[in-house]
């Protein structure tokens, strides 16, 4: 009686596998209850910052307090027990703080006494004598309140409540109201103080003059790197068919002549070198000798690969060039990361804002040395806890919008039997359908994701915070789980994608989605391996591309300032950045790929070119079909797990 109720059900499980797709052709509301939590997470981050606005906190961020509770530029109110607290500071606009440059990096605060003045002291003075003139001058008093300016000279307290001189020159920041130092060695010293493996903080010095020198070099590189990513597009679009042999040979070319470059530059420099060369010189000799080994390990490394894949290279094009159709007819396309990127950015922007409005926000307590801070009481104190996982949630959601409208505008092209009967605008028929239907499958999909990376995020907080203090085992098995947890993020990642071109396909809720992306997945298991790995591999091949090119300018550039400025932080500025924005870039071919395999999985599945049956599919892909084929009968008579895998592809070739 078991074994038949287990039969039944595992029946009724493979039924339901065999579901029939129906592309687009119903429309329907999914995982709606996620919408509505979603939703309601959203007003939970609106009450966060509207208490922290209405405890004062926005005036207490904007213009500023001193140690005594005080806000600046208005009168206040006295806070019990707290000497100097409500005072009349209305002419007294601007924080000041005696010490700007002692930074408590363990409680992330300036440890300071902060004071509020008129005027931010726009020379350097170098004395008490030199403060009081100014306090006399301006009228702008920069010692404690209750000193008077002209006992600065005579008080022995005026050694602690007096600013520590020499006082830098400083001007105040826009819209907070704050005296920020002019001069940058007061942050080189703070940065002296994160970096733990600079041991000589001239080295620091020079990096940071390296990159305040060469800021116009640096904007201008990272300018190339946007038209270089853009031309690639361009590429992409007009000659897929030949892309992959392009970029194959000219990574090759520039990485054995940017490797070439390297070791010609170090043997110049070599060559050069004089006996009195300056401490900059030697460093930027020793940085291209690192330079010119890690560009020949690479270069072999690049190569090896290349040698490794090239009978599986062919097997992309197809997809490729079914790729390059797509953004012909879907050109808004590749506009989508500059949405996405300017979305994320106002977001960001809003939540360091409310982040910055709760940590001033609370009551005023005292402290051990007689100051005040503001302190939240009770459950309150943990709404951060509630911001920081808005952070994670709200931005996961954000990409898979992207990753949902792309889907929707790709299936939407490749299911139009006819492509003149597409829709005018094609995205913005998708982010229709996003919005109307498919938004809580968006919120479900992405809060699955931050359920993987809180964990993750917190582990990696704990590595660090006990960093030196664990044992071996202690430090491995960290280690361990957060290389799980980070896998198990990519791999949910990826059927993500899958699942939300599976409910663009035929509007199903999440779950039932990702099972049918899975199955479909699974079934042609090596064919996502070649084709998915490969064309990866492709689009990492342009990335390098772009990131050696622009890499490689930056040296031609940075060779003529080698006497006076340091190489290594402005080009990894540049190097990082080229590679976010090819990243961004090719990112969006890469999903166009993704999604397209998945439309060709299911329409070879599904479909058998007879009458009624008739392939979606694009020409190129069934002459990939036919091929597949042939070679599927030439390696084996559909012995192995290969042949079994192809069999949908060969039945629907047969027929066409």
């Amino acid at each position: 009686m078991i074994t038949t109720d287990a039969l039944a059900v595992l029946f009724s499980l493979v039924n339901s596998s065999k579901r029939e797709w129906k592309p687009l052709e119903d429309h329907s509301c999914t995982d709606v209850p996620w919408l509505l939590l979603f939703i309601l997470f959203c007003i939970g981050m609106g009450f966060i910052c509207g208490f922290s606005i209405a405890t004062g906190a926005a005036a207490r961020l904007l213009s500023g307090y001193d140690s005594y509770g005080n806000i600046c530029g208005q009168k206040n109110v006295k806070v019990e027990g707290i000497v100097n607290s409500g005072l009349d500071l209305t002419q007294k606009k601007y924080v000041f703080f005696l010490d700007p440059c002692n930074i408590d990096l363990v409680h992330q605060k300036i440890k300071s006494i902060a004071l509020c003045v008129s005027a931010c002291p726009r020379k350097e003075l170098k004395s008490l004598a030199d403060i009081q003139k100014f306090a006399e001058t301006n009228g702008s008093t920069l010692c404690s309140y209750e000193l008077q300016p002209s006992e600065y000279t005579t008080d022995p307290r005026a050694a602690k409540l007096c600013p520590k001189y020499p006082v830098p020159e400083s001007a105040p920041i826009p819209f907070f109201h704050r005296c920020a130092p002019v001069n940058i060695s007061c942050y080189a010293k703070f940065a002296e103080a994160l970096i733990t493996f600079v041991s000589d903080s001239s080295v620091l010095h020079r990096l940071i003059s390296g990159v305040m020198t060469s800021k116009e070099i640096i904007m201008g590189l990272c300018l190339l790197s946007l038209v270089l990513s853009m031309i690639l597009m361009v590429i992409i679009r007009y000659i897929s068919r030949v892309l992959v042999w392009i970029l194959t040979i000219l990574v090759i070319l520039g990485s054995l002549g940017g490797t070439g470059v390297l070791w010609w530059l170090y043997a110049k420099q070599r060559i050069s070198a004089g006996a009195h060369e300056t401490q900059i010189a030697k460093d930027n000799l020793q940085a291209l000798l690192i330079y010119a080994i890690a560009a020949t390990v690479f270069t072999v490394i690049m190569l090896l690969i290349v040698l490794i894949m090239r009978k599986r290279v062919a097997l992309t094009i197809a997809l490729f060039h079914v790729a390059g159709k797509v953004f012909i007819h879907l050109p808004l396309l590749v506009f989508q990361p500059f949405w996405t990127f300017f979305v994320l950015i106002v977001f960001w922007t809003y939540w360091i804002t409310v982040l910055l409005f709760l940590g001033t926000t609370g009551s005023p307590v005292p402290n051990e040395e007689g100051f005040v801070e503001f302190r939240m009481a009770g459950p309150l104190k943990y709404m951060w806890w509630y911001h920081v996982v808005g952070l994670i949630w709200i931005s996961e959601f954000i990409l898979a919008c992207q990753q949902m409208t792309v889907a929707g505008a790709v299936v939407t092209y490749y299911f139009t039997r006819e492509k003149r009967n597409l829709p005018f605008t094609p995205i913005l028929a998708s982010v229709n359908r996003l919005v109307c239907y498919h938004l809580g499958t968006v919120a479900k999909g992405s809060f699955i994701i931050t359920l993987v990376k809180i964990p993750r995020m917190i582990l990696m907080y704990i590595h660090t915070q006990l960093k030196g203090k664990e044992n071996a085992c202690a430090r491995c098995m960290l280690k361990a789980c957060i290389c799980c947890l980070w896998c198990l993020e990519k791999c949910l990642t990826y059927l993500n994608q899958n699942a939300y071109t599976a409910t663009a396909i035929n509007s199903t809720n999440f779950c039932t989605s990702a099972k049918d992306a899975f199955v479909i997945l699974v079934e042609n298991a090596l064919r996502v391996a070649a084709i998915n790995t490969v064309g990866d591999f492709m689009l990492f091949l342009g990335k390098v591309l772009i990131v050696c090119s622009t890499g490689l300018a930056g040296i031609m550039l940075l060779n003529y300032q080698r006497d006076y400025t340091i190489w290594v932080l402005p080009l990894i500025i540049v190097c990082l950045f080229a590679f976010l924005v090819a990243h961004c870039f090719l990112s969006i071919y890469e999903m166009v790929v993704d999604v397209l395999f998945l439309c060709f999985a299911i329409d070879t599945k599904y479909n058998d070119g007879s009458p009624g049956r008739e392939f979606y599919m694009d020409k190129v892909l069934m002459e990939f079909v036919e091929n597949s084929r042939k070679s599927m009968k030439e390696a084996g008579r559909g012995g192995g797990a290969e042949g079994r895998e192809l069999k949908p592809m060969a039945s629907g070739a047969s027929s066409s």
